[in-house]
């Protein structure tokens, strides 16, 4: 059991360090998920917007109301740019924590798979020892057998 405390040590420490990376890419997911849902509010919201503007101006309308429209399109617009700029920054946030989640996830596996090694020589050394202390045990019957026979 001492054997497998230092190992153990590294797993633990390496499952704390998967969970880690794991959270921060979540996070990212989340992030990204969330900016996704606002720049298609606001695409969606600029459309409707311009629909129901050009449903109304179809009848006539003053230039005064004409430019406030395009001056909101503009801003509307902008926001949309802003936000698809915000989309490609936590898309690359993903795209970044994903190597450090699986490079985590690996150096776990490889301490698990060295664990397990362990285990796996542990068992075939508790077995020889095992078959030996039978083989002494069949021995020593046969020689107590034999002596009582003479």
């Amino acid at each position: 059991m001492a054997n497998h405390f230092p190992i153990k040590t590294l797993i633990d420490l390496a499952q704390n360090d998967v969970d880690a990376a794991a959270k921060q890419l979540g996070r990212a997911q989340r992030e990204r998920a969330d900016v996704q849902a606002q720049l298609e509010s606001l695409v969606r919201y600029r459309d409707e917007y311009h629909a129901n503007f050009s449903a109304s101006a179809q009848a006539g309308m003053p230039a005064g109301n004409w430019r406030n429209f395009q001056a909101f399109i503009d801003t509307l617009d902008a926001a949309i740019e802003q936000q698809r700029r915000l989309l490609q920054a936590a898309t690359s946030r993903v795209e970044a924590a994903k190597p450090e989640w699986q490079r985590q996830k690996q150096k776990l596996g490889s301490y698990e798979v060295l664990e397990a090694r362990g285990q796996a020589a542990e068992a075939r050394i508790a077995a020889r020892r095992e078959q030996r202390d039978a083989d002494e045990h069949a021995a020593k019957i046969l020689r107590m057998r034999s002596e009582s026979l003479n």
